[in-house]
């Protein structure tokens, strides 16, 4: 259940905007004044906060600056104020969106529900892009972004070679490469007649993987070709 805070000292909004909310099917907290309302971010971890701007105290505008130094919780600020550069300035200081009074619940809430459908595309586009710069298989885990390898929870030190050379076959699994369009993918320049140099590194980096746990030979060999990723070892 998704969780709203809402910061507003006037008791009749409040009251409203809580019916509105849990109509919903949301979880409300709410504080009558800025301070509180900073403490409630802070402790109570929101995923949504409805802030006023007239507040007594602390205002809302140094409020949503007080909460922006430590969270990125989505903020729609509300005022009674029609002017352009106090919505400007909501936003020059973090808030994600912006209400006038007087408003209609139902748009409050419209705004609400398309702020958490934009937040799950951006969560779902973020978990696609590191999907693709990382790698899973079984017991072994790398990461292209952090250019890591891990194998059954321990870090492997490779060299750099070393890690382009797994990252550009476990991107390809049973997929067999010879010699020179290894040396064309991971090197980056034609073969120019001497395979050794592929082979010495696959030599080094299935020792590495096996004193890891690794399997024999993850990384396969097939004769008068080339070689080829196999999450599970030399069938």
């Amino acid at each position: 259940m998704r969780k709203v805070l809402v910061i507003e000292d006037d008791q009749a909004m409040q009251e409203l905007l809580n019916l509105y909310l849990l109509r919903e099917g949301y979880e409300v907290i709410a504080a009558l004044d800025g301070e509180t309302g900073i403490e409630m971010a802070d402790k109570d971890n929101p995923d949504l906060i409805i802030l006023d701007i007239m507040l007594p105290g602390t205002d809302g505008w140094e409020v949503c600056k007080k909460i922006r130094q430590t969270s990125y919780i989505p903020i729609i600020m509300v005022t009674a104020k029609g002017e352009e550069v106090d919505r400007i300035l909501g936003l020059e200081l973090g808030a994600d969106d912006y209400v006038t009074k007087p408003f209609s619940p139902r748009e409050l809430v419209a705004r609400i529900k398309a702020m958490f459908r934009r937040m799950e595309i951006l969560n779902e586009m973020q978990r696609e892009k590191e999907n693709q710069n990382r790698l899973s298989f079984a017991g072994l885990r790398i990461e292209g972004d952090l250019r890591r390898v891990t194998l059954h929870g321990t870090e492997l030190s490779l060299t750099p070679k070393e890690f382009d050379l797994l990252w550009f076959l476990a991107e390809n699994p049973e997929r067999v490469f010879s010699r020179e369009q290894l040396l064309e993918q991971v090197w980056g320049y034609s073969y120019l007649g001497d395979g050794r140099t592929v082979d010495t590194l696959v030599k080094r980096l299935r020792r590495k993987l096996k004193l890891g746990g690794g399997e024999e030979n993850m990384i396969g060999t097939v004769w008068g070709v080339g070689y080829k990723f196999q999450p599970g070892g030399e069938k």
